[in-house]
């Protein structure tokens, strides 16, 4: 079951609020154009780079709603002027939320959450959990993945998908170009299974699979006599999170991993904010 913070509880909790967005952006800057946040009197959701940037939009966004105003357009130096050292300018835009633009702010914010790289994690064991823990914080859309039930439904994790299947490798069939597949299951035989399934599919941002010099020897053995693939073992990450820290705790592997998974799936072409329709709230 997925869970994340919703932007529509918080607009049922704070239906009074501005929504600041970043109108645009010159030199070096926190945030690009469309970075959007919203402040009520008491609560913040999202975020516009932080810093003397976004203190001064909260404060100008409560300021907002304490005398009523509807909306107001800044120009911000970033340099001495405000104590940020950035350099740039950015502009914002500070709109009061109206029932018709909280619709838009949730197709927006449902669209962003949509259009986010997918993580398959196969093994819901120490180093899939940890690794999933890991994931759950970037815009990624994480799914851990179990044959078995018991160590599923035992990830504590928020923020991550769940799925208990008897067949994982058709999971990666139906996966979206570009996702990323980790194998970490509890059976070599399954773990073979599964990313010989994803590397077939030539279009995976990332194919990692967790094993030491010898289960990268035996999988390749395995790949050509088995796929008649064994160009297809290029395109593998094994042993996943690289061999420059030697330490096999389950926290350390799983971390490392996801500095490479995160890197790989964010590097990947994807269409910026910018290129869909603009945002535009009514007051």
């Amino acid at each position: 079951m997925l869970s994340r913070e919703d932007v529509r509880d918080f607009l049922k909790a704070e239906p009074d609020c501005i929504l600041v967005t970043v109108t645009g952006t010159a030199g070096s800057t926190p945030r690009d154009a469309d970075a959007w946040m919203l402040v009520s009197r008491d609560r913040l959701f999202g975020t516009i780079g932080g810093g003397q940037l976004e203190y001064m939009a909260i404060d100008q966004a409560r300021l907002a709603l304490r005398t009523g105003h509807g909306c107001e357009t800044l120009d911000i130096p970033l340099g001495p002027e405000i104590g940020q050292c950035c350099g740039g300018r950015v502009g914002l835009s500070l709109s009061r939320v109206s029932k018709e633009s909280a619709v838009e702010i949730i197709a927006r914010s449902d669209a962003d959450i949509a259009a986010r790289p997918h993580v398959y994690i196969f093994g819901a064991g120490h180093v899939g959990r940890v690794l999933a823990a890991a994931l759950s914080l970037p815009p990624l859309r994480v799914v851990l993945i179990d044959t078995r039930e018991d160590e599923l439904y035992a990830c504590p994790v928020t923020g991550i998908e769940t799925c208990l299947t008897p067949v994982p490798e058709a999971i990666v069939r139906d996966a979206p170009a570009g996702s990323a597949f980790v194998v970490l299951t509890h059976d070599h035989a399954l773990d073979f299974l599964i990313t010989a399934e994803a590397l077939q599919r030539e279009d995976a941002s990332y194919v990692g699979m967790i094993g030491s010099k010898t289960k990268r020897a035996t999988f390749r053995t395995w790949l050509s006599r088995e796929i008649g693939r064994p160009d297809l073992f290029e395109n593998l990450v094994c042993p996943i999170g690289g061999v420059a820290i030697k330490d096999k705790r389950p926290a350390v592997i799983a971390t490392l991993a996801a500095a490479e998974i995160l890197t790989a799936s964010l590097s990947r072409p994807v269409r910026r904010k910018s290129e869909h329709s603009a945002l535009r709230v009514d007051v």
